[in-house]
Formats: structure tokens, sequence, C-alpha cells
């Protein structure tokens, strides 16, 4: 266990579902809120649309099509909550942690690519052209994002020399990475975005294939599906601040107080990259991500190999 990390038992297993849960729900009202401010609605109508949202999807039946394969549908559709979930175990909240494992930074990256099967399955299993189209899009996507994804979550791993998430904020004390690891962030950030079907990145879900893996989804299924990018942001955002932003160091406050607000403002800003940028190609983001952004993050992974011999 990493120094100063506290493993917590069950009951913190589920405080930290419930922080989860709230924060993809504050991330939601915020993406509201900013729709309806760009629209010139009240703000305050806006951030409340999706709680109304949430009861009209729980009341709405679930559409069935014929030879679907609802198992593995609906496996896909509550698999994105539970990974999300499985993100959030790793993440340490101030001094505790629901699991501090010695290959923390690990466990992440292979949640990451469990979504690359779950975002499938939902496209499969709905036996609908539009669904399948949205499947193959985000399985192209990933394999454009998940390379540079993967070496951004190395750096600090590597000047850490470490891969426990808690080694990776205590070696933050002094100077958090994003400072002189500010590719590697930015390239991390455009990962949790991908992998959340979300913003630029959520031609998977596009409206040109009439909502693609979301378009047979209605009920509580839509919602799940829904649910589950949120708390995939939330994820993401969290292990962001672990990873580079120090954690919660700072000052006058407790150390799960500063995690927490570095989470939200992260997210914010998360959140909002769907309202500024456009969607992208999956074909565009493959020539840029391959040509252009690997090796950058290959430059920033270079720079800190070399910081950190000499």
């Amino acid at each position: 266990m990493a120094e100063g990390i506290i493993q917590v038992g069950p009951l913190g297993t589920v405080t930290a579902t419930v922080l989860l849960g709230i924060v993809a729900v504050l991330a939601a009202a915020f993406d509201g809120a900013v729709g309806a401010r760009l629209q010139g609605r009240r703000t305050l109508s806006g951030a409340a649309a999706p709680v109304w949202e949430g009861a009209r999807l729980l009341r709405q039946r679930r559409r069935t099509i014929v030879a679907a394969d609802s198992l593995l549908w609906r496996i896909g559709v509550v698999g994105l909550l539970v990974v999300a979930l499985l993100k959030v175990a790793v993440v340490p909240l101030g001094a505790w942690t629901v699991a501090d494992l010695s290959v923390g930074v690990v466990w992440f990256n292979a949640m990451d690519v469990m979504v690359w099967a779950l975002v499938w399955l939902v496209g499969w299993g709905a036996n609908s052209a539009h669904a399948l189209i949205g499947g193959y899009r985000f399985l192209a996507q990933a394999l454009s994002y998940e390379l540079p994804l993967m070496f951004a979550l190395t750096g600090p791993a590597i000047a850490a020399g470490s891969l426990r998430v808690g080694d990776v904020v205590a070696a933050q004390d002094e100077l958090w990475f994003v400072v002189w690891m500010p590719v590697a962030f930015l390239v991390f950030c455009a990962g949790v975005v991908a992998f959340s079907v979300w913003g630029p990145f959520g031609a998977a879900a596009g409206k040109d294939i009439a909502g693609g893996v979301l378009a047979e989804l209605s009920g509580v299924d839509r919602l799940l599906l829904l649910a589950g990018r949120y708390a995939l942001l939330s994820a993401g955002a969290g292990f962001a601040v672990a990873l580079f932003l120090g954690g919660g160091s700072g000052p006058f406050a407790p150390s799960w107080v500063w995690t927490l607000v570095k989470t939200l403002a992260v997210l914010a800003a998360l959140v909002g990259v769907r309202r500024l940028l456009p969607v992208v190609r999956p074909d565009r983001l493959a020539e840029v991500a391959w040509i252009v952004v690997l090796p950058a993050v290959l430059l920033q992974l270079l720079l800190v190999s070399f910081v950190v011999v000499q």
C-alpha cells in the first residue's frame, strides 16, 4: 500500500459509488445549463432538464427489436456504468482509495479497453444497421486514440517510478506533472472524451446515423447508457487529477475537498468541449492521431525519460 494512502472497506466502496453518481449528475446538469444558455433559455431550466429526462425515460417502455441479442445488448448498456466505477476504484480521494493496486495505472487502461467491447456490444446486440455502424465507428475511433492515450498514461508512471496511483500523486508534492507534461495531459483528456463517446469524438452516436449506438435504445436502457457516458467522463476527470494535477494537494482545505474541486473543474472543461468543437470523422481522427498526436506524445515521453534518468 502506498505511503499515506488508506484502503477503505465495503462502506468506502458504497461511498465511492454514491460520489460518482453525484458527480455524474452534476456533469449532466452543467451540460444542460450550458445548452440552455446558448439557446437563450433559462439556465436553471436547462440544469433541471436531465432530471426530467431521466424521469421520462424511466416511464418509457423498452423498445423491442426483432432478433435482437438482448443479453449482449443489455450487458453493453449496463457495463459502461460498471467500468466507470471500476476506474474510480483506483483513484485516491485525498488519503482514501477503494483499491490501492500496485498496477493502478495499468488497471485504468485495461478498463478503457473494456469500453471497446461494451460499446461494440450495444451496436451489435440491437440487430440494427444504424447501431451496428455506430459500433464500427467507435472501434475505428478507438484504434486511433488508444495508443496516444496509453503513452500519455505512461509519462506520469515513469516520472513517479511506479504504476501505483498513490505513488504518482505523492511524486507531485513539489511540482504537478501537468506543468512539464502538458502534451500528455491534453492527450489524456482527449482520450477521456473519446472513450466516453462525447463531443468531437461522438461519431458513434452521430445524428447522421440516427443516433448510432443510441438509435434503438429507449426507456431505462437509454437512461443507463447516457448515465454511463457521464460516469466515464467523471471517472476520467478524477484520474486526470491524480495523474497530472497533484491529487488532493492544496492549501486551507482537506485533501479530499481539493480532489473533488479539481475533478469538477476538469469535468466542466470536458463537458464544455461538446459545445465548442464539431464531431470529427473517424478517418480524419486517424490521420491526426497517428501522424501528429502519437509522435508528439512520444516526444513528451522521451523528455520525461530523459529528466528521470538525469
